[in-house]
């Protein structure tokens, strides 16, 4: 294992029970990294755990709770240095669609829900996680986003503000590891066969869309050590340059 790209190197991933998440956790797996897997379902978690494991990868740590609880993101962060004393990769994919609608008639907790999952969570991870990801000898952070976010329209008020305020929160924090060894990019999946596609878009035939382990594949190259971009957004479907 020790000839694979992501050997030795620790990997956190969110929302990483299922879709983008889970295929991300598992392609970073393959290439030798140690998985750090937060989520809101053991059950779900352990799920991949057992996807690792019955393909003769190391066992994932499992870190199950709500990324609203933002002091477990800090004691997390304290283990994770206990541990292994730094991070080498962070993907902050975990997030919510939300309600869609006009926005006058969005609730305020389900606001503040969306801002506190979508946001301030990824906020509070980078927060937490900039230390680690700076002792590593290459650390990447690679948060995902969305086409809401700049091709603005009717009823998707709230996610877009999320993920818009996601970007600038990513870009904001590349520039200030401009002169250090730290990349972060942001990805833009768009389009693809997840709960929350099809929660958004319930008439699509999801067999159209591309599939979770189609953007994982692409995410992976935003994690390794020869990776130069900073500061990107990636729009699937573009090449990447690692």
């Amino acid at each position: 294992m020790s000839d694979l790209p992501l050997a030795g190197r620790v990997a956190l991933v969110t929302g990483a029970s299922r879709g983008i998440g889970f295929a991300t956790a598992l392609a970073l797996g393959r290439l030798g990294a140690h998985i750090v897997a937060t989520g809101r379902s053991t059950r779900l978690l352990e799920s991949l755990d057992d996807a690792l494991r019955s393909e003769g990868l190391e066992s994932a740590t499992l870190v199950p709770f709500n990324l609203r609880d933002f002091p477990a993101i800090d004691k997390l962060g304290q283990a994770i240095f206990e541990r292994w004393g730094r991070l080498d990769i962070l993907v902050g994919n975990a997030g919510q669609l939300g309600q869609l609608g006009p926005i006058g008639h969005v609730k305020p907790d389900a606001w503040a829900e969306l801002l506190d999952v979508n946001l301030t969570a990824n906020w509070r991870l980078i927060r937490s996680m900039d230390p680690l990801l700076r002792i590593a000898d290459a650390g990447r952070a690679v948060f995902l986003t969305s086409g809401a976010a700049r091709r603005i329209r009717a009823y998707w008020g709230p996610y877009a503000v999320t993920k818009a305020a996601l970007e600038a929160l990513a870009k904001s924090y590349a520039a200030e590891l401009a002169e250090t060894a730290v990349r972060v990019n942001l990805v833009n999946p768009g389009a693809v066969r997840t709960a929350m596609r099809a929660k958004a878009m319930p008439g699509e035939d999801p067999a159209m869309l591309p599939t979770p382990d189609d953007v994982a594949l692409e995410i992976v190259k935003l994690c390794l050590p020869s990776c130069s971009l900073q500061g990107e957004i990636v729009d699937l479907g573009r090449p990447t340059r690692p």
